[in-house]
């Protein structure tokens, strides 16, 4: 028997009604940046982590970038990272 790794079908069909919904909402109004949705998640990210505030980004990277700037990381800082890793951990900062 193949068990697979992740099976996404399996997740999605079980929300794919509620997704289609959101999905069909932000593709009517055209508001891909920014926007009520992108806010409420910001909201529910930020209750769910137990913070004051959370910030949607475009990317992992620019994640990264964001949160290495907030802690002070800048050019002549040091940075440890695990070895096996995709290279915009290291091109982040």
């Amino acid at each position: 028997m193949q068990v697979p790794l992740l099976d996404l079908k399996a997740q999605y069909a079980g929300i794919r009604h509620e997704v289609r919904a959101v999905v069909d909402q932000v593709l009517e109004s055209q508001r891909f940046i920014l926007g009520p949705h992108v806010e409420a998640l910001e909201r529910e990210m930020a209750r769910f982590c137990g913070a004051s505030h959370a910030v949607g980004v475009a990317s992992g990277t620019d994640a990264l970038l964001l949160s290495l700037k907030a802690v002070g990381v800048g050019p002549d800082s040091a940075v440890v990272t695990v070895p096996y890793t995709f290279f915009a951990t290291a091109a982040a900062p």
